[in-house]
C-alpha cells in the first residue's frame, strides 16, 4: 500500500496469462455491498480497442492537465516542478496508451448495487464502495506481480463513446480504466500522502485523532 504509485510509462511487453489470472482473482475478493460483485472488469487487449481508448482519453487529458497547470501559475518552482513532472509522466500515458499491453475497464451495474445513500440530498457516494476495492485490489496485486498501474476517470466524460467501443450495456456504468504493464524504469516506489493526524479524527469530525 504504502508502494502504489502512478505508474505512468509502461513498457508494451505482454503480460503471461497466469500473472493477468492472479491479478483479475485479487479483484474478485474484494468486498460489496449486500455481497452482490455488481461489476465486471474488461481487459482490453485488442489493438483496434486499445487504439480506440486512447483517442478518446488523449484530449480530455489534454484539456484537464492544461487547466490544472494553469492554476498554478505563479507559483514558485519548488511547488510546480513536481506537478510539472507528473503532468509530462500524464502526457506520455495520453501518447502511449494504446501501447499498454492490457487496460482494465471496470464497469458497475448500478442496478446490483447496495446504494443506500440513493435518496440523500447530494451527490451519492456509497454505491461506488461496491466496485473501487476491487480495483484497489487489482493495483494493489499490480504492485506484487511487478507491474506498474494507474487509475483514471477521464474516460467517464465520454462514457458513451467507451461503452460503444466495448460493447457495455446501456444500463451498465463505468468505473475505472487502468492500464496495466511492466514498467518503464523503477516502477511503484514510495509515496507521499498525509498520515493520521491530518485524515483521522476522535469521535467527532473536529475533533483531533490522538
Amino acid at each position: 500500500m504504502s508502494t502504489l504509485r502512478a505508474v505512468r510509462k509502461l513498457k508494451p511487453d505482454p503480460i503471461p496469462s497466469e500473472v493477468l489470472e492472479r491479478v483479475l482473482q485479487a479483484a474478485c475478493w474484494a468486498p460489496t455491498g449486500g455481497n452482490q460483485q455488481p461489476w465486471k472488469v474488461i481487459v482490453v487487449t485488442d489493438p483496434a480497442r486499445k487504439a480506440g481508448l486512447q483517442e478518446i482519453y488523449r484530449p480530455e487529458w489534454q484539456r484537464y492537465v492544461a487547466g490544472f497547470m494553469k492554476r498554478l501559475e505563479g507559483q514558485p518552482d519548488e511547488v510546480v516542478d513536481p506537478w510539472r513532472r507528473v503532468a509530462a509522466a500524464g502526457d506520455h500515458l495520453a501518447d502511449h496508451l494504446h501501447e499498454a499491453p492490457a487496460i482494465l475497464v471496470f464497469c458497475a451495474n448500478p442496478a446490483a448495487m447496495a446504494i443506500t445513500d440513493a435518496k440523500l440530498d447530494r451527490v451519492s457516494i456509497v454505491g461506488g464502495g461496491s466496485v473501487y476495492p476491487a480495483v484497489q485490489n487489482a493495483m494493489l496485486a499490480c504492485v506484487a506481480e511487478g507491474l506498474g498501474c494507474t487509475l483514471t476517470t477521464l474516460h467517464c466524460l465520454r462514457e458513451d463513446e467507451v461503452k460503444a467501443l466495448l460493447d457495455i450495456p446501456d444500463s451498465w456504468g463505468t468505473a475505472a480504466l487502468v492500464p496495466i504493464g511492466y514498467p518503464v524504469g523503477r516502477g511503484h516506489g514510495p509515496i507521499t500522502r498525509k498520515g493520521p493526524g491530518d485524515m483521522a479524527a476522535s469521535d467527532t469530525f473536529d475533533q483531533p485523532w490522538h
